[in-house]
């Protein structure tokens, strides 16, 4: 492979992306995408792990575009299972009458999930997986309430951010949510009295709010800047929820499908949640996410008599399904989990130099997910700036928009990641705080 891989034909953004951006300006809601300069680049195809914008240059793309593209973009076997899938049955009718696909599927998530029993329910979006959670906790234990973590991102749907943790997000529709939810610090693996010290919060609130039918976690918090518990906590918050009969929720619509190294990021420490949210890489970019629990909680659902009372027009999509069926087919193939576990070991190795950098605080990760904490965010969006200005695709993330996140398709080659990872780390030395 040409480590190059990067070709870039014009200054970046290229002026049919100025132009384009222009254009969306006209027509698209404000606080959608920022406009502001430079541009974004406008993106025309997408291959493995390369993106080419509409001026034909070729980016590496260290985001996997939010993680879903794990099995690279555009994977030829998703893609002839869509285009297949489209030839023959292209929508069902989702709650009345059921396709092939979503059959196949649901036994698919059946068979892999990390607990014995299972039952899934198909959505559409994260935000959609999240509320199915929630409402099944609410119809399995009666209580109406949710304990969340400070700094979670779980979508952003009404229902998905009354257990949303991020400021940023909430403030805004404050006076539509319920605060039905009861937030506590996430615990960092940096830390490690942070774990057994959360678990005793939790406990407290646990006592005092009598209403908390369910705890909802990401394993690792990845929009807030790939945060790691300490070793002991997701084990710790399966034994509170044991014993105060409250339901275990792991969103892993980012951390699913081998991002971490194994193929859900629970497996790490063999904990096994009640109910399950998955999303993003399980497609490889078809609109799809997924719910799978325990017989016993899922159970909570009475039988549909006519009309389901949750469910949507799209609900498993036969498309969406073959793309599913496809990828999780191709991660098993090829081995990603155990790939990313083995590219963590170069990732670390490589990233290693930055540990002691004047502007950098933490350098941390697990499998292909890795993030670079900045002193200031202004330093992490310089990074992301010159980066792309290179061609790299890199991402802000944290709280305050302080680190660098890296989360490439898990396909990439070790030549390529090392490649990219140098860049980084070049672009880091020669960055300066903007003024």
């Amino acid at each position: 492979m040409n480590l190059q891989a990067e070709i870039l034909k014009t200054p970046i953004p290229g002026p049919k992306s100025r132009a384009l951006a222009a254009r969306l300006a006209k027509c698209e809601s404000r606080g959608v995408t920022t406009l502001k300069d430079p541009s974004p680049i406008v993106w025309a195809s997408a291959e493995d792990v390369f993106v080419t914008d509409v001026d034909g240059n070729r980016y590496v793309d260290l985001t996997a575009a939010f993680g879903v593209a794990g099995v690279g973009h555009s994977n030829p076997k998703v893609v002839a299972a869509i285009a297949d899938q489209a030839a023959t049955l292209m929508h069902g009718m989702g709650d009345v009458h059921p396709t092939l696909p979503r059959i196949e599927l649901l036994e698919r998530l059946r068979a892999i999930a990390p607990f014995e029993d299972a039952l899934g329910f198909l959505c559409s979006s994260g935000s959609d997986a999240v509320e199915f959670a929630l409402k099944t906790a609410y119809l399995s234990t009666g209580g109406p309430d949710a304990l969340a973590f400070e700094g979670a991102y779980h979508g952003l749907t009404l229902g998905a951010l009354e257990v949303g943790g991020n400021p940023k997000f909430r403030r805004p529709f404050a006076g539509q949510l319920r605060q039905r939810a009861s937030f506590v610090r996430f615990p960092d693996r940096r830390e490690p009295d942070s774990g057994p010290h959360t678990l005793e919060q939790i406990e407290k609130q646990l006592s005092k709010e009598r209403g908390i039918g369910a705890i909802i976690v990401e394993p690792i918090q990845g929009r807030a800047g790939v945060v790691i518990p300490p070793k002991g906590f997701l084990p710790g918050l399966r034994k509170l929820s044991n014993e105060r009969d409250i339901l275990l929720i792991f969103d892993e619509i980012f951390t699913g499908f081998g991002r971490t190294g194994t193929m859900f990021a629970c497996e790490h420490e063999t904990v096994e949640p009640d109910l399950l949210c998955l999303g993003k890489a399980m497609s490889a970019g078809f609109p799809l996410s997924a719910v799978i629990g325990k017989r016993a909680i899922m159970d909570a659902w009475e039988p549909a008599h006519g009309e389901s009372i949750h469910t949507s027009t799209h609900l498993g999509n036969p498309m969406g399904c073959a793309a599913a069926l496809a990828a999780i087919n191709l991660t098993r193939e090829l081995h990603l989990p155990e790939r990313a576990a083995s590219l963590e070991l170069v990732v670390e190795r490589e990233l290693a130099v930055l540990k002691d950098h004047a502007h950098v605080v933490d350098v941390r990760g697990r499998g292909l997910l890795w993030g670079i904490e900045f002193a200031d965010p202004a330093v992490a969006a310089e990074v992301v700036a010159r980066a792309l200005s290179l061609g790299l695709i890199l991402l802000q993330s944290g709280l305050r928009g302080e680190v660098v996140a890296i989360s490439p398709p898990l396909v990439i080659s070790e030549a390529l990641l090392i490649h990219a990872l140098s860049r980084i780390t070049t672009i880091v030395d020669n960055v300066t705080v903007p003024a």
